[in-house]
This record gives structure tokens, C-alpha cells and sequence, in this order.
């Protein structure tokens, strides 16, 4: 089953659920050579898009998130929901999945 988006823009995360978009790898090297895309290595630097609320904890307190829009961070090397729309690919990860968050 597979659901066509026309926009990553309608999709709203929920609850304590975090979009991403990775970051591509540099195509060419320092000093002007191509890398074919079977020696690019996938990073694991992401660029988060959306954000949802927040978890419930048990007292029904809204738990704030650790990450907002805009925000780099870095994610695990497997997991997260993919999603892709048009040629795009991106991911739904739990906001506790999220391994750091890069501050430059």
C-alpha cells in the first residue's frame, strides 16, 4: 500500500514523531574528482523539517520535544519510517531515536 503525497508540506507528524531529511553526501571530492554514487557513503546528519507535539506522560503532561525544525542532528544508521514523495526520500524517527543534535 502506498500513499502519493504531493508535498512533504501536508505531512504532520504526531505525538513524539520527527521528520527528516538526510543529508546527501558531497558528489565531488576537495580537489575536483566525481564520486560515483557506489562510493558516496550515506551520512547520518539529517535536517529535521517537522516536529510534532510531543508524548503524553502518564499524568497526560505534554513532554516537550528535544529537537525543533530547522535543527541538524544526527540519526541512527538503520531504522526510521522512510517516506517518499516524488524523488525525494525522507524519514519519520522517534524524537528518542535521535542521536544528537549539531549545534554550529
Amino acid at each position: 500500500m502506498t500513499t502519493a503525497l504531493r508535498s512533504i508540506k501536508s505531512l504532520a507528524p504526531l505525538l513524539d514523531r520527527v521528520l527528516v531529511q538526510r543529508v546527501k553526501a558531497e558528489a565531488k571530492t576537495a580537489g575536483g574528482i566525481f564520486l560515483p554514487e557506489s562510493a558516496q557513503k550515506e551520512l547520518n546528519q539529517a535536517q529535521v523539517l517537522a516536529v510534532g507535539p510531543g508524548a503524553m506522560d502518564k499524568d497526560g503532561k505534554r513532554i516537550p520535544m528535544s529537537v525543533t525544525a530547522g535543527d541538524k542532528v544526527l540519526i541512527p544508521q538503520f531504522g526510521g519510517s522512510p517516506i517518499k514523495v516524488g524523488e525525494e526520500e525522507y524519514s519519520l524517527f522517534r524524537d528518542h531515536d535521535i542521536l544528537a543534535k549539531i549545534n554550529e
